[in-house]
């Protein structure tokens, strides 16, 4: 009994330290995305749907500097500069801007408080494979219940840089992924390469602004209390859309992934999309109406997970 107690604590132990050697690679890549300047193409896949698009990250005194911009399919470019947000869109001749909200995007995934992914996933070390010419680290993340994806990533063993990642469902079925095809990391990188080319064009364009500003919900009536392990509230403002400038978003998320709830008053009724599910390729979609509003409810998480929120939704007249 002896021998086999502590043949147990020392599996116990060797699989601690397996986690925390995967968790310190988790860091290392957060940190590759925070310090390191970069450029290079890479293809993102949802569904049966893929886009090709180049990005340019610079990080100097001065802050995070980005462009990023698509190489097929109708032209778009993203400006980011600082958490000022532009989006040029020329076919329809229209600048959105926009403020940086915390959800991540790729390849800077991870937040800086990695300890709290452990609880809901389980961090496995993979073996090392090539990735836009570079030998890369693999990183699973396996989740403990079925209220989010699973995840795998690979890293480069040098510098700890993110080159591609998968999301999978319950099923193990790969419903979204981003992969550099080629990436210089570090070096000068000059900032001409920041500037939209249509920056001159643009003057002439519609500006459309979010005029996102934090506020409380609850004081308009509305509350949203999820009963989903491991969300927290990261962020709830108010923001112009569509027209409107009285449209709610809030987000959560468990540090990895991302549900957004948008409360939009119901101006054109013959014109709203159907109450229920829907789907975009990873992202799953979930509608009601409430008091006049439309809720909408859109993450990177199973359908379960999107409805569980869409459901805590509830209004009461202030």
């Amino acid at each position: 009994m002896r021998i086999l107690a502590v043949l147990l604590l020392a599996l116990s132990a060797q699989a601690a330290w397996a986690e925390g050697d995967a968790l310190s690679w988790l860091q290392r890549i957060h940190l590759a995305a925070e310090k390191l300047s970069y450029s290079g193409t890479f293809v993102y896949r949802s569904g049966d749907q893929a886009e090709t698009l180049r990005i340019v990250h610079v990080v100097g005194r001065n802050g995070v500097h980005e462009r990023l911009e698509t190489l097929d399919g109708q032209p778009r470019e993203i400006v980011r500069s600082g958490d000022e947000v532009k989006c040029y869109l020329p076919g329809s001749m229209t600048v959105k801007v926009d403020k940086q909200t915390d959800h991540r995007v790729f390849p800077a995934l991870l937040p800086a408080n990695l300890q709290d992914l452990g609880e809901y996933y389980e961090v496995i070390k993979g073996g090392v494979e090539r990735v836009a010419g570079y030998d890369c680290q693999s990183i699973v993340l396996q989740p403990k219940d079925k209220m989010r994806y699973g995840h795998k990533m690979w890293a480069d063993t040098n510098t700890g840089m993110l080159l591609k990642s998968q999301t999978f469902n319950d099923r193990n079925e790969v419903v979204e992924q981003f992969a550099f095809t080629q990436i210089a990391i570090g070096g000068k990188i000059d900032h001409g390469q920041l500037k939209s080319r249509f920056l001159a064009k643009s003057r002439a364009w519609r500006v459309e602004n979010s005029g996102a500003v934090a506020t409380s919900l609850a004081a308009s009536g509305w509350s949203i209390k999820p009963e989903l392990p491991g969300f927290k509230k990261v962020t709830e403002m108010k923001r112009t859309q569509g027209g409107s400038s009285e449209v709610g978003h809030v987000v959560f998320s468990d540090g990895l992934a991302a549900v957004s709830v948008f409360i939009e008053p119901i101006v054109n009724k013959t014109s709203l999309p159907q109450p229920g599910p829907s789907r975009q390729g990873a992202i799953n979609i979930y509608s009601r109406r409430i008091a006049e509003h439309l809720v909408t409810v859109v993450g990177e998480t199973p359908a379960e997970s999107v409805k569980r929120i869409s459901d805590s939704v509830e209004y009461r007249k202030p």
